[in-house]
């Protein structure tokens, strides 16, 4: 099962100047339990976003999609197309893999009619962004409530997560 999973702003803003605009530890959380143990497929800008000390993201197998044919990262699968991605991924009916981004990343996928399940954190703010996540007909896909979070000293946001399974 090929997964998505990000956070987006009212506005579908996902980033800014290859950083999140957001600071939010509940979600931070939710995303590692989430992903932990489970490849996860990311962009080269994506993954040059991740501060150096957490890359490669720990206790998961880090696969980046770049077109730069001379492009290493340690730690990581290196691959040049979506397809290859996946092809090297050795994984059965119950695997979950995370894609995780970018925002290209993200609507490949998507174009492609790849992703079977999307976590969505819906960050209920407008925020400036440069990079955005793909407009969506959410009435391709069944969704259920996983989180509702108010916001609290430690996350400035109410944001609500989200789980979308494709309909069949």
């Amino acid at each position: 099962m090929v997964s998505l999973i990000v956070a987006i702003s009212n506005n579908r803003a996902i980033g800014k100047d290859n950083q999140l605009i957001w600071q939010l530890p509940k979600d931070m959380k939710f995303f590692m339990d989430s992903t932990t143990s489970h490849p996860v497929i990311m962009g080269r800008k994506n993954y040059e976003s991740i501060p150096e000390k957490y890359r490669p993201l720990r206790n998961r197998t880090n696969i980046i999609i770049t077109r730069n044919k001379s492009f290493e990262a340690n730690g990581c699968l290196v691959v040049n197309s979506i397809e290859e991605s996946l092809r090297c991924m050795n994984f059965g009916d119950n695997e979950e893999i995370f894609v995780i981004g970018g925002g290209e990343i993200y609507k490949k996928f998507l174009e492609l009619n790849l992703i079977d399940r999307m976590y969505i954190t819906h960050i209920d703010e407008f925020f400036e962004g440069d990079t955005f996540f793909p407009e969506l007909n959410f009435d391709n896909w069944h969704s259920t409530e996983i989180m509702n979070h108010t916001k609290d000293n430690d996350n400035p946001h109410d944001f609500k997560i989200m789980c979308y399974n494709k309909k069949t």
